[in-house]
């Protein structure tokens, strides 16, 4: 598999305890609501929500090294999570400081600082990448009858822990020059400022085109350089008394989502809606409605983004460069909200009682003009360079879905999809995200794309010529990508 091919498996890896973020928001979330002024020190319940909220943040790194080995292994597998986590404990142990200043024959004040924060996001989903890499290749291996206890699955955690040797050893001798150089590459990001909040809205949307939004944002949200934005906001009260909490800096990486996400995109969605043909206008109010609304609520913002994002890419430049202004203004004013998921009024109500979060309100103000300017600009552009969108230049009512027969239905469709990919033969591995098929197959350049869209898809993202993307949609891609499973026998 090609290399963008293997990014694309990491960054779909790496939901699995983004995932887990949730449940620390909504528990820490409530906890300050309780107890705003205390942060837990004048009410039990909110201490017990903070902590337990906090137990997630504190642990992300082991989350990573479990969830990207188990989202990584052929099969999902648990045994994969737990040799994760074996090979997680054993590096981390031989590269804490009192070991690696037993191993060095030095005095525990001389080792490095380096090794202080060697349990961290970014060790972990290497350990994961490792233990899950590992699983693959010799979970089927059987062992002489005198150890055949240990063939199997059973023979990976002892692997990689023997792996985990392997990695401190190399660790011990280079993690200070990797740790060094984040440390300056942080340093410089975060004396950018507003600046640099900005180029990360801007690149986020702009990556998210090619599913390489994964890889980016580990840098900004957590504790890839030191920024560590979103536990460090979401740790409130007690990140303010470490030291790792500024407010009116801390959530600057996250603040400007919101009147893009809540507000923007809909405004959007609304042009769309207004610009669409007549005959067609029913099914589009749906369409938007629905994705708007996610957008507004949660903060998916996936199936509004993919609705016009293959079909009008000059407008989803546009929406790029006014998602990095967004975060440039909201850090700049020191605006600030976060989130445990997405940037969507969940989130916003939940963050308004942190101690980090300053002027929250002042987001909705601006998610209000950025409403407009969507909706302005968008409109203007569509009608004015004649930009086909959902609903322009396509008679929709023509597509009606069989709905005596649903399952009969997907099928049918499935086995269109299997055709349009280039056949059966073609596709090796199948897999999908909340949106897309993530597809590896022999040859990308066999895909019909014209067939694709006429399908229904969005659009299509050759990774090489190994890897394959095809945009489905949020509640469609799971059925279809099963139902593929199904006929294919995978």
């Amino acid at each position: 598999m090609n290399i963008l091919g293997y990014m694309q498996k990491v960054g779909r890896a790496l939901m699995v305890p983004v995932a887990v973020l949730p449940a620390a928001a909504i528990l820490m979330g409530i906890g300050y609501w309780i107890d705003p002024v205390g942060w837990g020190s004048e009410s039990i319940l909110a201490a017990l929500l903070i902590k337990s909220g906090g137990a997630i943040i504190d642990n992300m790194a082991l989350l990573f090294a479990i969830g990207v080995a188990f989202g990584l292994s052929k099969d999902k597998s648990g045994p994969a999570a737990l040799s994760g986590f074996v090979m997680f404990m054993v590096v981390t142990t031989l590269l804490s400081p009192a070991v690696v200043a037993q191993l060095q024959g030095v005095d525990v004040a001389n080792v490095p600082d380096a090794f202080a924060k060697i349990s961290n996001q970014f060790v972990g989903i290497i350990i994961g990448i490792i233990s899950a890499e590992i699983y693959n290749k010799y979970s089927g291996v059987e062992l002489p009858k005198a150890l055949a206890f240990f063939s199997g699955k059973r023979l990976v955690p002892i692997l990689t822990s023997i792996a985990g040797i392997v990695l401190a050893f190399i660790l011990l001798y280079v993690w200070p020059a990797i740790y060094d150089s984040l440390i300056v590459f942080g340093t410089y990001l975060q004396s950018l400022g507003a600046v640099g909040a900005g180029l990360f809205g801007f690149f986020n949307r702009l990556m998210l085109s090619v599913g390489m939004h994964h890889a980016l944002y580990p840098v900004f949200w957590f504790d890839v350089v030191g920024i560590n934005d979103i536990p460090n906001f979401l740790g409130g009260g007690q990140s303010i008394a470490n030291g790792t909490g500024v407010p009116g800096v801390t959530g600057m990486y996250q603040a400007g989502f919101f009147p893009i996400m809540m507000f923007g995109l809909p405004g959007a969605a609304l042009a769309m809606y207004h610009c669409s043909e007549a005959r067609n206008k029913n099914k589009v109010f749906s369409i938007m409605l629905a994705a708007a609304m996610a957008s507004f609520f949660t903060g998916i913002t996936e199936p509004l983004e993919f609705s016009f994002m293959f079909l009008a890419p000059v407008l989803y430049l546009v929406h790029a460069v006014l998602t990095g202004i967004s975060l440039y203004i909201a850090a700049s004013m020191q605006w600030m909200a976060g989130f445990g998921f997405s940037a969507g009024l969940v989130d916003l109500v939940l963050s308004s009682q942190n101690p980090l979060a300053t002027n929250w309100y002042m987001l909705v103000l601006q998610g209000l003009v950025f409403f407009a300017l969507y909706y302005f600009i968008f409109r203007w552009m569509i009608l004015r360079f004649n930009i086909l969108t959902p609903g322009r230049g396509v008679d929709m009512n023509q597509e009606e879905e069989d709905e005596a027969d649903p399952a009969a239905a997907l099928t049918k469709l499935t086995h269109k999809y299997i055709k349009a990919i280039g056949g059966e033969d073609n596709i090796v591995e199948i897999d999908n995200c909340i949106t897309r098929l993530r597809l590896t197959v022999k040859d990308s350049g066999l895909a019909d794309e014209a067939a694709l869209k006429g399908l229904g898809a969005a659009g299509t993202v050759a990774m090489g010529k190994e890897g394959l993307q095809v945009i489905i949609g949020v509640g469609k891609v799971d059925k279809v990508a099963q139902e593929m499973k199904n006929i294919l026998g995978r």
